[in-house]
């Protein structure tokens, strides 16, 4: 069987389901069904939300599964988190993006990985 996918590959607008059917019976209903929240994520965002759950939430073993690091789990959260048509709390986008710049300078050579690692526990805050 075919996966149903939520969005029109022509336009990007959002599908509707106009007829389910029962192959035990053979039963049918027409009409326009929603497909849930859900059917907005895109594949990658799918597969990440399984994976998330399968982890029980728990960001580290997302990491290790993924193989991603913390700020990267933490922006395909967020990502998610909008595609489900929520907003995201302004506060942890600020703290993602400060996450990053500080792992930034770390690879950059401008602040010791020590130094780093005091800022970062700053920026869970």
């Amino acid at each position: 069987m075919y996966q149903v996918i939520g969005k029109c590959p022509v336009c990007g607008d959002e599908l509707t389901v106009s007829r389910l059917h029962c192959r035990n019976c053979d039963t049918a209903l027409e009409g326009h069904f929603n497909l849930g929240k859900f059917y907005r994520l895109t594949p990658e965002q799918l597969h990440f939300v399984e994976t998330f759950i399968k982890c029980e939430g728990k960001i580290t073993r997302v990491e290790e599964e993924l193989g991603i690091s913390y700020p990267t789990v933490r922006n395909r959260l967020n990502d998610v988190i909008r595609a489900l048509g929520y907003e995201v709390p302004a506060q942890a986008t600020a703290s993602a993006e400060r996450r990053k710049a500080i792992l930034e300078q770390v690879q950059a050579g401008e602040i010791a990985p020590e130094d780093a690692v005091e800022l970062l526990k700053g920026a869970e805050r």
